[in-house]
């Protein structure tokens, strides 16, 4: 089976994942905001994550604790040594959130298929509507949060009053950036209390990332895109999105497909920051 062509370690193309899947060496992953869409079709002998439900703590809206982490796994069948591979709705918006979780608590084996179900799909690939057989528990022992990979509100306060620290990357829609809108769009819940962006970040739309089909831009495009809006590899980069969940995306690209050393999610983003009193927000597309 040829490697991805330009990801081979972090991303999986839909023929490499049919291959994976015959032969039972991965444990697919789905991760979806509404599960619902997992009953309707999915990677046949794949689980669903919900992202809402299991990957955030449903007090803080937090990632994960370190325990909490350690018995999703578990009982998903996951060990410390299973290949997983993720994907899931929303161009892997979910997903993405998910592999950074994995990462923030140091597992190794985890891809991404690329493209998602929207690729295959297209492609007229086996789909399921079974549940999957609940798997065997396993033991999983999570390593000490990678906090290198996570902004907290102090680290974000600290870029703009010192912009040289970490570049601001407002990943979201130009419209949410410009405070026009306070959520991703028609359909979709508001995310934040105030509208507008963190002061001195800019605004790089996640779905720049991504092709038409689903699948990530090659490393070229990619590097060209960044450099355009002077984000070069030496840099220190924060994303932001409304949840976290786009950010992850951003942060995947930079981070495992481009190389960038220091890239940190600001998972809790403007849910978060756009409650906290006197945390400045600004409007409009100027930054």
């Amino acid at each position: 089976m040829s490697k991805h062509q330009h990801y081979p370690d972090v991303l999986l193309t839909t023929e490499e994942a049919a291959c994976q899947l015959d032969q039972k060496t991965h444990v697919f992953v789905e991760v979806d905001l509404d599960s619902e869409t997992f009953s309707q079709g999915h990677i046949p002998g794949a689980f669903v994550w919900n992202w809402e439900t299991q990957l955030r703590d449903q007090t803080t809206g937090d990632p994960l604790s370190r325990k909490d982490f350690e018995v999703l796994m578990g009982a998903a069948g996951i060990s410390n040594e299973t290949k997983v591979v993720l994907y899931g709705d929303n161009n892997n918006w979910f997903a993405c959130w998910a592999f950074w979780l994995m990462k923030l608590y140091g597992h190794e084996q985890v891809w991404l298929l690329d493209g998602g179900p929207r690729k295959w799909l297209s492609e007229s690939r086996p789909i399921s509507q079974k549940r999957s057989e609940f798997p065997v528990p396993a033991t999983y022992h999570a390593q000490e949060p990678n906090l290198s990979l996570k902004a907290t509100t102090e680290k974000v306060f600290e870029s703009f009053f010192n912009p040289k620290t970490y570049r601001l990357l407002d990943v979201r829609s130009s419209a949410e950036f410009a405070g026009t809108l306070r959520g991703p769009g028609p359909g979709m819940d508001p995310t934040c209390q105030v509208a507008g962006h963190i002061p001195t970040s800019i605004n790089i739309p996640w779905n720049l990332n991504c092709n038409a089909d689903g699948t990530f831009k090659s490393p070229d495009e990619l590097r060209s895109m960044y450099a355009s809006f002077d984000i070069q590899p030496e840099m220190n980069v924060i994303t932001y999105c409304a949840i976290g969940e786009r950010a992850s995306l951003s942060w995947f690209v930079l981070k495992h497909l481009l190389g960038y050393g220091a890239v940190m999610n600001y998972s809790s983003s403007m849910a978060q920051w756009s409650c906290i009193p006197n945390a400045p927000i600004v409007q409009g597309q100027a930054a």
